[in-house]
C-alpha cells in the first residue's frame, strides 16, 4: 500500500509541485495586468487552470497565495561575491534596483505590504520572507569581517538594512523612481557608515 503523503508536501515534479508553479506564475502574471488589488481566487483559477477550490484549500486567500510567492522570489535574487566589501555592497543595490525595475515586482511589493497591515497572518509571512531574505545577504558582511575590511563586531543586518531601506522608502513611501543615483548613494552611505563602526554592537553595560 503505497503511503499518502501530507497536504501540501509532494515529489519535486509532482502535482503538488506543478500546482504550485502554475498558480504563483498566475498570480505574477495577473499582478502586471491589473496590480494587487484587483486580485481575486477566481482570476488565479482561471488564468492557472487550477480549480479555485485546490486554490482556496492550500493558500486560504490571495494574501496567502503572494505571500508564497514573496518567499519565493526572495529565495531567487542573488548576493554578490566579488572579494571586495565595497564592490559587494554596489552590486547589492543593483541587485536590488534590476529586481524593483519590473512592474510586476513592484506591484508584488507594493500589494503585500498594503495587504500584510490588515492581515496579521500575512505580515508574519512577509516579515519572515524580508528576515529570511536579509539573513541570507549577511553573508557578504561576514565575509568582509573575515578578510579583515569590518570590525568583527559589526552588525551584518544593520548593514544590510541600511543599504536597502532607502530603496523602500523610495518605493513604498514617496514613490519616486529607483535610479543610478539611488543605487551609488546607498551603497557608499551603508560602505562608508559600516567602515567607521555605525553598525558596531553597543557595548553591554551592567544595569
Amino acid at each position: 500500500m503505497t503511503e499518502r503523503q501530507p497536504h501540501g508536501e509532494a515529489r519535486p515534479g509532482g502535482r503538488t509541485a506543478r500546482t504550485r508553479t502554475a498558480v504563483l506564475a498566475a498570480a505574477f502574471e495577473e499582478l502586471d495586468v491589473g496590480g494587487f488589488g484587483a486580485l481575486s481566487l477566481e482570476k488565479l483559477a482561471e488564468r492557472s487552470g487550477v480549480h479555485v477550490s485546490t486554490i482556496r484549500r492550500r493558500w486560504r486567500t490571495v494574501e496567502g497565495v503572494i505571500g508564497d510567492l514573496l518567499a519565493q522570489h526572495s529565495t531567487t535574487i542573488p548576493t554578490p561575491d566579488t572579494g571586495d566589501f565595497r564592490q559587494d555592497l554596489h552590486g547589492l543595490a543593483q541587485v536590488i534596483a534590476d529586481f524593483h525595475a519590473s512592474r510586476r515586482n513592484r506591484n508584488l511589493i507594493e500589494g503585500i505590504v498594503a495587504a500584510a497591515a490588515r492581515d496579521p497572518r500575512l505580515g508574519d509571512i512577509v516579515g519572515g520572507a524580508f528576515a529570511a531574505r536579509t539573513q541570507h545577504v549577511t553573508q557578504l558582511v561576514h565575509r568582509a569581517i573575515e578578510r579583515g575590511e569590518l570590525s568583527p563586531d559589526t552588525d551584518a543586518t544593520a548593514v544590510i538594512a541600511a543599504l536597502s531601506a532607502p530603496f523602500y522608502y523610495r518605493l513604498l513611501v514617496i514613490r519616486g523612481p529607483i535610479d543610478a543615483r539611488l543605487v551609488h548613494t546607498s551603497a557608499e552611505a551603508a560602505y562608508h557608515a559600516a567602515r567607521a563602526g555605525a553598525y558596531a554592537d553597543p557595548p553591554h553595560t551592567d544595569g
